[in-house]
C-alpha cells in the first residue's frame, strides 16, 4: 500500500477536517501538500485559498486562487475570491475591475447560497460605484469636448462611454438572410437622414381616418407570423397563426394587395413617395400591424441590413413599447422613426386597447444609390436560383 502521507486525497481529506476543526495552520499546509501530489485539483485549490484568507496570508491566498484559475480561467468562484483578495489588500480600482469580470460568469442568483449571493451583490455595489467615478473622471477630463456635440454626437459618445462601462450590450446585425458589408449596427436613426419622414407625418390624419374604417369591418388581416407546419418556430410558437399580432397588407412581396390598398387610397399615395426597394418577391412591404391587448412581440431579427423599417404610429395607447438592442421608445402618434430590425428587437402592448403602426420598409441610406443596382440583382439571382421568384424577376 502506498504512503498515507503522500496519499493527496488523504492529505485533502485531513486538511478539510483541520478546516472545519478551526485549524487552519494545519489545514493550509495539509492541502498544500495535497496539491503538491495532485495540482489538478482545482476545488483544492480554492480550498486552500479559503484556508490562507483565514490566517491573514493575502499573498498565499492569491497565489492559490492563481492555482484554481491556470485550470479554469472562468471559475467563477476563484475569480470572486481574486476580487475579495484584491480588495483587502486595498487594491480598490484592480478589485473593482476584477469583481466586473467575476460578475459576467456568476450563475442566476436563485442558484446562489447566501454568503455567496452577499458577495455578489458587493460585487456590484463596487462594481457601480467604479463605473460612477471613472464616467466622472473622464467627463470632468473631456467637458469642453463633449460640450461642442450635437444631439446625435452627444448619444453617440454616451453610448461609447456606457459600453465600455459594461453598461450597454453590444448588439449585432444578425439578418435571417442577406448582411451587405460596411453597415453600421445604429438601433434608431437620425431623422435628418429621410427628409421624408415629414410628409409622412403630415399625413397622419387622412392614413388613421382610413385605418379606422378598416378597423370597423374587421376584414382584409391576417396573423403576421403563419409558419407551416414541420418547422422549428422557437420563440413564434404562441403567435404562430395567432390575430393576436395580425397584419393588414397594403403591400406584400414586393406586390399591390389589391382590396385592401383599394380602401386606402390616401394610405397608398403617402407610401408611393417613400424610397422603398424594389426587388421581385420581397419588396416594397407595408402594413397596419395590429397588436392586441396584453400581447408582446418577443426579440427577434430581420432578413437584410440592406433595408431599414419606418414606423409611423397611428393608434397608441397607454403601456405600449418598443425596444432596438440598447434603446427603448414609446410611440407617439403621427411620429415616425427608422430603426434597423437586424438588430434584436421586440413589441408589447400591456394596455387593454389595440395598438396599430404603419410599418414600411425603406433603403438604408447608407448604400449610395449607385450600388442599389447591385444589391438588388445579387438578391434577385439567388431567388430565382433557389425558384422563389419567376425568372423575369432577373
Amino acid at each position: 500500500m502506498g504512503d498515507p502521507a503522500a496519499d493527496p486525497k488523504a492529505l485533502k481529506a485531513a486538511g478539510m477536517r483541520a478546516l472545519g476543526a478551526g485549524d487552519v495552520a494545519a489545514a493550509r499546509d495539509l492541502l498544500r501538500r495535497a496539491l503538491d501530489a495532485d495540482p489538478s485539483d482545482l476545488p483544492g485549490w480554492l480550498n486552500l485559498g479559503g484556508a490562507c484568507r483565514a490566517m491573514g496570508d493575502v499573498d498565499g491566498a492569491l497565489q492559490a486562487v492563481a492555482g484554481a484559475l491556470k485550470l479554469d480561467a472562468r471559475n467563477f468562484m476563484a475569480l470572486l475570491m481574486r476580487a475579495s483578495l484584491l480588495e483587502r489588500q486595498g487594491e480598490a480600482r484592480e478589485a473593482a475591475v476584477a469583481y466586473s469580470v467575476a460578475l459576467t460568469q456568476a450563475p442566476p442568483d436563485a442558484r446562489l447560497d447566501a454568503s455567496t449571493l452577499r458577495a455578489v451583490q458587493h460585487a456590484r455595489t463596487v462594481t457601480a460605484a467604479y463605473r460612477a467615478d471613472l464616467e466622472a473622471f473622464v467627463r470632468e477630463r473631456t467637458t469642453d469636448t463633449l460640450t461642442n456635440l450635437d444631439a446625435g454626437g452627444a448619444a453617440r459618445t454616451q453610448a461609447f462611454i456606457d459600453s465600455r462601462l459594461g453598461r450597454r450590450r453590444r448588439f449585432e446585425q444578425k439578418p435571417a438572410e442577406f448582411f451587405y458589408p460596411g453597415l453600421p449596427a445604429i438601433e434608431f436613426y437620425d431623422r435628418a437622414e429621410f427628409p421624408f419622414l415629414a410628409d409622412l407625418e403630415a399625413a397622419t390624419d387622412d392614413i388613421r381616418a382610413e385605418l379606422r374604417a378598416i378597423l370597423e369591418s374587421d376584414a382584409g388581416s391576417t396573423p403576421y407570423i403563419k409558419y407551416p407546419d414541420g418547422l422549428p418556430i422557437d420563440q413564434w410558437a404562441e403567435l404562430n397563426h395567432n390575430p393576436r399580432w395580425s397584419a393588414y397588407h397594403l403591400l406584400e412581396l414586393g406586390e399591390v394587395v389589391g382590396e385592401n390598398a383599394d380602401r386606402c387610397p390616401k394610405t397608398m399615395a403617402a407610401i408611393a413617395r417613400l424610397p422603398q426597394p424594389q426587388l421581385a418577391g420581397r419588396s416594397p412591404a407595408a402594413m397596419f400591424s395590429v397588436l392586441r391587448p396584453h400581447t408582446r412581440i418577443p426579440p427577434h431579427t430581420g432578413v437584410t441590413n440592406t433595408r431599414l423599417v419606418l414606423h409611423l404610429p397611428l393608434i397608441v395607447p397607454p403601456g405600449c413599447g418598443f425596444r432596438v438592442g440598447n434603446e427603448t421608445r414609446e410611440w407617439q402618434v403621427g411620429e415616425a422613426w427608422v430603426f434597423d430590425d437586424t438588430l434584436e428587437h421586440e413589441a408589447w402592448n400591456d394596455s387593454d386597447q389595440v395598438r396599430v403602426i404603419l410599418i414600411c420598409d425603406v433603403w438604408t441610406p447608407r448604400i449610395p444609390a449607385a450600388e442599389r443596382p447591385a444589391v438588388v440583382a445579387v438578391m434577385t439571382a439567388m431567388d430565382a436560383f433557389h425558384g422563389t421568384v419567376p425568372e423575369a424577376g432577373l
